[in-house]
């Protein structure tokens, strides 16, 4: 029993807790396990200076790991996350789509939707009359993923 003593050592216990979260973290997505990582070796260090009580140690183990998250959980996310062209943040004029010409490759009648050729790919596109398959039409305005459309 006396070997195993040098490894139950709280500091140890608390920087391979934390480590084992870490790699749990590169199996679980989200950003939030490896601030309890993080949790954990805080105590461990705190526990290797001055040595604590178990209630101490659980009580530094979450003040640090909640503490870290909520600062920092955000601006850590928004680094990993990156820059996605694909998201729209206002600043992009979708009125580009006012005036172009597309192709219909689905019968559109008012009350049902069909579909267009728009720029390669296919778009919902709803109109105020019925419009035949292979007529090219002009898109109005544009309404989230759908395009109003009028025959040219």
């Amino acid at each position: 029993m006396e070997p195993w003593r040098e490894w139950l050592r709280p500091e140890l216990i608390w920087f391979f807790v934390g480590l084992l979260l870490l790699f749990a973290e590169m199996v679980v997505p989200g950003l939030v396990i490896a601030f309890f990582a993080f949790g954990a070796w805080v105590v461990a260090a705190v526990h290797l200076c001055r040595p604590l009580t178990v209630n101490q140690q659980l009580a530094l183990f979450i003040m640090a790991s909640v503490l870290s998250l909520a600062l920092a959980r955000s601006w850590l996310k928004n680094m990993f996350t990156g820059y996605v062209s694909s998201r729209n943040d206002g600043s992009v004029d979708l009125g580009e789509f006012v005036g172009q010409r597309a192709r219909v490759i689905q019968k559109i009648s008012p009350k049902l939707p069909g579909r267009v050729e728009f720029h390669g790919s296919t778009w919902q596109a709803e109109a105020d009359g019925e419009i035949a398959e292979g007529s090219v039409v002009e898109v109005v305005d544009k309404d989230n993923l759908t395009l109003k459309v009028k025959v040219v």
